[in-house]
């Protein structure tokens, strides 16, 4: 069998003094993971953000390094193993997934819907859905079955919620986009992928995402969907998240090409203590919009 032979890291922990133990029955735990990244959320009944944990992952060569890493990080945690959470959703960060229109969605058809982007192996990995609250869309998506298998068996008395990141995405943009007079074109910049949005009158016009290999691709893909759009890069207004620092020079680069860029604030909805002021408000953009989904 093939181990990890890297060691994850945890680059970034920030604990709520009123984070309890002995109330884990009255939290709701967020798991967010990715093959180079994994993510602890953890909200109160109040709506406070108690825990946040982000966790960078090594080289990743298959699906059971992967768990084997999970693994490792779960072992290790102080609290993940526990089985009496309110609520518990678990999101999968990949590149196979679809947007179907709620008119045109039939469950039988799930796998025929993500062909139209992705290659999926039926012995090794679960096609799953999840309906976003307007109804308007739902995301098909694809993922390990020995990850989810595993996870689901960790917590045998709470069904826990699986979901997509581009389905949270979508509805943190949309919760931002229904409160706005105008139409910008969203960005949210992730480890090696950057993703695109646009809403025009409180409904999803554009998501993409793009894998990225040289700080060249942001500004690319970006003028790219705007052109696209007929976006003027001059004029039109580009709302940033992600990881990318407010004084970094990749930012600054921005402003070569788009003049108008301006970074997004937290998803509305969620209590932040004075310790999650280390945090710029851009930053886990798509780990906060988690709450927005499930039931």
């Amino acid at each position: 069998m093939q181990s990890a032979t890297a060691s994850y890291r945890l680059i970034k922990k920030i604990k709520d003094e009123r984070f309890e133990e002995e109330a884990l029955h009255d939290y709701h735990l967020i798991l967010h993971i990715g093959i180079r990244d994994f993510q602890v959320l953890v909200i109160a009944g109040d709506q406070r953000v108690i825990l946040l944990e982000d966790y960078v992952l090594p080289e990743i060569s298959s699906s059971t390094v992967l768990l084997q890493t999970i693994e490792e990080i779960f072992e290790a945690h102080s609290v993940l193993k526990a089985g009496f959470w309110k609520k518990i959703s678990i999101c999968f960060k990949s590149q196979k997934f679809v947007q179907v229109p709620a008119a045109l969605f039939t469950p039988e058809s799930m796998h025929e819907y993500l062909l139209f982007n992705a290659q999926v192996d039926p012995a090794r990995e679960t096609v799953l859905k999840i309906e976003h609250p307007g109804k308007e869309t739902v995301t098909v998506f694809a993922v390990y079955t020995e990850i989810l298998n595993w996870l689901l068996a960790q917590y045998p008395s709470k069904q826990p919620t699986i979901l997509h990141q581009s389905a949270a995405l979508i509805e943190g943009i949309l919760e931002v986009a229904n409160k706005q007079n105008h139409s910008p074109l969203y960005v949210y910049i992730d480890r090696f992928k950057l993703h695109l949005l646009a809403c025009h009158k409180g409904s999803l016009v554009y998501y993409n995402q793009f894998a990225i290999h040289h700080f060249q691709d942001y500004v690319k893909y970006i003028m790219m969907v705007m052109k696209s759009l007929k976006m003027d890069q001059r004029t039109s207004e580009v709302v940033l998240w992600g990881y990318i620092g407010k004084n970094s020079p990749h930012y600054h680069e921005f402003y070569k090409f788009i003049n108008n860029v301006k970074f997004g604030d937290r998803p509305a909805g969620l209590r932040f203590g004075y310790l999650f002021d280390e945090v710029q408000e851009h930053n886990f953009f798509d780990l906060y919009s988690i709450h927005l989904l499930g039931n």
